[in-house]
């Protein structure tokens, strides 16, 4: 019983955790339907609105970056502790591997396998491009935050922490597609493999 409250608590976490983006996904498809929509309108917005342009920016290039001293944080005293409780040293531990395998490597050969053209580069896919105006499936910034965020939205299971990691993590995702640096499908994709990472993150450090 207890096996069973504990699974569905997590899955809990987990969609509350990406109900953010799923809402953004929603409401971006509702009110244009296609991506060709979305990014046209937000490229005119971004050009309208500098100033918004510019804090996208931020977002986008030190949201992942953000986290960084959180898990620096659980290594230094997991390392500290580890005679008396592994459990956050094995945390952030299988947390590296972890982002390694899927943010890391698995990220990049697909991006190179599938070659996706990025938004204005045309329509035409070239696989196994070196090319990085090829490299638009899936949003690996999308990947890392959400493998980032979920090990910690499924470990602590804390609704106001829930709710505030996942709209952090929806901002940056939501920013790829703001700037146009990646298609809607792209961020869904990178979503995804970022739910795999968090999932297995959260599996592989548990201690039972």
């Amino acid at each position: 019983m207890n096996s069973f409250i504990h699974r569905n608590l997590t899955l809990c976490h987990y969609f509350l955790g990406s109900l953010p983006l799923m809402i953004i996904f929603a409401a971006l498809y509702f009110n244009f339907g296609s991506e060709a929509e979305i990014l046209a309108f937000f490229k005119a917005h971004a050009q309208a609105n500098p100033d918004i342009k510019s804090f996208a920016k931020i977002v986008t290039n030190w949201g992942n970056a953000c986290l960084y001293p959180v898990y620096l944080w659980f290594l230094v005293t997991g390392i500290r502790q580890r005679k008396t409780d592994k459990s956050r040293l094995r945390f952030v531990l299988v947390f590296i591997a972890v982002q390694l395998i899927v943010s890391l490597l698995t990220v990049r050969f697909l991006k190179m396998a599938i070659g996706k053209p990025r938004p204005g580069e045309g329509p035409f896919f070239e696989p196994f491009s070196t090319k990085g105006a090829y490299h638009s499936m899936p949003s690996g910034h999308t990947c890392e935050i959400y493998g980032s965020t979920l090990p910690l939205i499924l470990r602590y299971r804390n609704l106001l922490l829930t709710f505030g990691l996942g709209i952090f993590a929806a901002a940056v995702a939501f920013s790829r597609i703001y700037l146009n640096w990646h298609h809607p499908s792209d961020v869904f994709c990178g979503w995804m493999l970022g739910s795999v990472a968090g999932f297995a993150i959260h599996l592989f450090s548990k201690e039972d």
